[in-house]
């Protein structure tokens, strides 16, 4: 195995596990200690990873900052557009929607050209878009309570009785990240909120780029195997494609 083959492996043990120990790339690959530490040194300048005592972890495997709304916005703008594109087919005229928080959420709400739609979500920057198309037949409604500046959206116990009373034919919504067949988000405010607006949806989808697939956060609130469809761009990969399918049906 030479240098770029041993760093490409490494990589991907990495970002599977979350952290590796230098002990298992010694054993898996049959390398030195100090040959082990020279890749981390290496593959830390690059961003990949980030050591730590007798080991390292992976940038990508947890996200320690929440980033907020407008950062986010052009993050991975050409796959959000693509993943909003193809949800967009799948509301009805007609259909009761509700619309989570998110980047990939909003430029859903851009894609909408339906002319009788009602539309409920606690996100400012998705209602703001929508509001802007309101007609007799395309209702939009904002759910208000405590704002998150960071994500700009509406959560807490005023959102959560107001939205517990709601009944919706879908609910489309975003994930900070997808370990498993856990939908992950960073603060357990947001995770209550979407959770309870999952529950009370007959048809469920996740809109979520392929950066979000492997990555960790702060807490789960759904579980893919209870989901209708996850829908994701055409740049996910053959394991990370294959890793969704294991638990729901996915749209690319």
């Amino acid at each position: 195995m030479n240098k770029r083959e041993r760093l490409a492996e490494i990589t991907r043990m990495i970002h599977k596990k979350g952290t590796v120990r230098i002990a298992e790339i010694v054993d898996s690959l049959h390398v030195t200690d100090m040959t082990v530490r020279r890749d981390f040194a290496e593959l830390e300048e690059q961003g990949v990873l980030t050591k730590i005592h007798g080991g390292a972890r992976s940038n990508k495997a947890f996200q320690y900052r929440e980033f907020s709304h407008a950062e986010k916005y052009v993050h991975h703008k050409e796959e959000k557009q693509i993943i909003a594109e193809k949800a967009a087919q799948l509301i009805e005229e007609g259909d009761t929607i509700f619309l989570g928080p998110g980047t990939t959420i909003a430029c859903l709400a851009e894609e909408l050209q339906h002319k009788k739609l009602t539309v409920i979500t606690n996100c400012l920057p998705v209602f703001q878009i929508l509001s802007q198309k309101k007609t007799d037949q395309f209702q939009v409604f904002l759910l208000g309570g405590e704002f998150r500046q960071i994500t700009e959206s509406f959560v807490g116990e005023i959102t959560n009785t107001i939205l517990d009373k709601m009944r919706f034919s879908k609910v489309f919504f975003s994930a900070n990240g997808v370990k498993e067949s856990d939908v992950m988000t960073s603060t357990l405010a947001e995770a209550y909120t979407q959770k309870l607006a999952l529950k009370h949806a007959i048809e469920k989808y996740l809109l979520v780029d392929s950066s979000k697939i492997g990555k960790d956060d702060f807490t789960a609130f759904c579980d893919l195997r209870d989901l209708t469809a996850v829908v994701t761009d055409n740049s996910s990969n053959e394991e990370q494609y294959g890793h969704l399918t294991t638990y729901t049906e996915v749209i690319v």
